[in-house]
């Protein structure tokens, strides 16, 4: 069952944070692997290789999950559970291309790929949570990294 994306799922989505998607191995196994992402209406779109293993996985099977954190807040966070919906051809890079302008400000340098793809994920679960908890890494702070 489609589920839509809240407006807290698409600021984290909007953003250049990393996300981690979880797709299943042959025998079943997780595989988790850090991803850019972005969204299309209540769609989460991953691009990737065509012939990688986790778009192999997902060919096989279109079940994955997604983890994802603020970069500037690791405390705010994203987690789906969905299915592979669509993947769509890439091989002109213009969804890399702009992915890698939103995380890293330029077109994507490295060209040599002989099928590119986008995974669109249709989510089914999504839940935004923040604990409140402030991040300092430990050593800046005299509560060992924890501040409420």
């Amino acid at each position: 069952m489609k589920t839509r994306l809240n407006d807290d799922a698409r600021r984290l989505l909007r953003g250049a944070n990393y996300g981690y998607l979880s797709t299943l191995m042959p025998g079943g196994e997780p595989k988790v692997e850090p991803v850019w992402l972005d969204h299309e209406d209540d769609l989460v779109l991953i691009t990737t290789d065509g012939t990688s293993i986790k778009s192999r996985n997902a060919e096989a099977d279109a079940r994955v999950a997604l983890a994802m954190t603020s970069f500037e807040d690791p405390y705010d966070q994203l987690l789906i559970r969905g299915r592979i919906a669509e993947v769509r051809q890439d091989d002109d890079l213009t969804f890399l291309d702009r992915m890698s302008v939103k995380y890293i400000g330029v077109p994507f340098p490295k060209r040599e790929w002989e099928r590119r793809v986008v995974l669109v994920i249709e989510p089914s679960v999504v839940r935004t949570a923040h604990s409140g908890i402030r991040h300092q890494p430990a050593g800046e702070s005299p509560t060992g990294g924890l501040s409420v």
